[in-house]
């Protein structure tokens, strides 16, 4: 489907995803996510050399707004990508900003 026959409301929740993203931290844990791999917040904020609470912020961000899923199991909760597609975004992105 092309964009230009996209709803307006597919285009605005489209524009809230993308603003989701949007935040460097956010684009670094979407990235570490990419790989399809469920992880934890601890996981995540230890990758990234954040505060667990900041990580914590950014994941409730992304998954208000569509970008991940989580599932809980016992006292973990495992977060991923909602969409594998998202993954193509970023990488189109990435490729962009290279000199």
């Amino acid at each position: 489907m092309e964009l230009k026959e996209l709803s307006p409301e597919t285009i605005e929740k489209a524009a809230n995803m993308l603003k989701a993203i949007a935040h460097p931290i956010r684009i670094s844990i979407v990235g570490y996510l990419e790989d399809g791999k469920k992880r934890t917040v601890t996981e995540i904020h230890k990758k990234l050399g954040i505060e667990q609470a900041t990580a914590s912020h950014h994941l409730v961000i992304l998954k208000d707004r569509g970008v991940l899923s989580s599932k809980r199991e016992g006292k973990n909760t495992w977060y991923y990508l909602k969409h594998a597609n998202l993954r193509n975004i970023l990488n189109s992105i990435g490729d962009c900003c290279k000199e």
